[in-house]
């Protein structure tokens, strides 16, 4: 059970038109961007228990393996956590999914084995408090694994994501942000980064504000230094 999960009295997250749009562009993304492919590298050797934080509508369920024993999926916003219940049944492992915002996970302290993120940092309120949660959730040592699109390309590029930020882009996009840069955030949380590499989606397509993304593992320190007495912090 997900601790907490019935005592939640709203959505935090309530983006409907916009949840409608993402997911029927999202199963569109699976054979047209390549989305399917990115999704089997990301989740592929995972094992333990799992929580992915942002499912949205599920359509990473069916590529978790078997080594995985329970995937916990918190999904903030009603339209899209249905369709994540519904894809959850398709799953070939048991998946709870249940309401919650990444800043204020409704789990345990290191509950976890490893962590999923993909294409959640960019719309998250507080992508600090994020990722300190998250590093509460998992063990020690506890891996994550991320998909997410951020700051990239040239000046003008990089110059058009900012613009986009502070104007259109977020009320467009339920809360989207196309110039935060996610290897910055996860290394400034104190997570340890593993291989990763930067990537375009579509990889064959127009550049976009949104194609520059970054797939890869990091870790939560085996050795916690912001648990560690010795170190004065706390």
């Amino acid at each position: 059970m997900v601790a907490g999960s019935a005592k939640v009295a709203r959505d935090p997250v309530h983006h409907p038109l916009f949840a409608r749009y993402y997911a029927r562009v999202s199963v569109a993304a699976e054979t047209r961007a390549g989305m399917a492919t990115v999704r089997r590298r990301l989740l592929g050797g995972l094992s333990g228990r799992v929580i992915e934080v942002g499912a949205g509508n599920g359509l990473n369920f069916t590529h978790y393996p078997g080594t995985v024993s329970e995937v916990v999926a918190i999904e903030p916003e009603r339209v899209l956590r249905k369709l994540a219940v519904e894809a959850a049944l398709r799953a070939r492992v048991p998946v709870d999914v249940a309401p919650g915002a990444a800043e204020a996970l409704p789990v345990k302290s290191e509950a976890f084995d490893a962590a999923v993120i993909s294409l959640v940092l960019c719309s998250v309120r507080d992508v600090t408090r994020a990722l300190a949660e998250l590093r509460r959730v998992l063990r020690p040592g506890g891996e994550v694994r991320f998909f997410e699109h951020g700051r990239g390309g040239g000046q003008v590029m990089r110059f058009t994501q900012r613009t986009l930020d502070r104007t259109v882009w977020p009320p467009l996009a339920g809360g989207c942000h196309v110039a935060r840069e996610p290897i910055g955030a996860l290394r400034g949380a104190g997570f340890e980064l593993g291989p990763y590499r930067r990537t375009l989606m579509p990889e064959n397509g127009p550049k976009l504000p949104t194609s520059y993304c970054v797939l890869g593992t990091a870790w939560r320190p085996a050795r916690d230094t912001a648990d560690d007495p010795a170190t004065g912090r706390s």
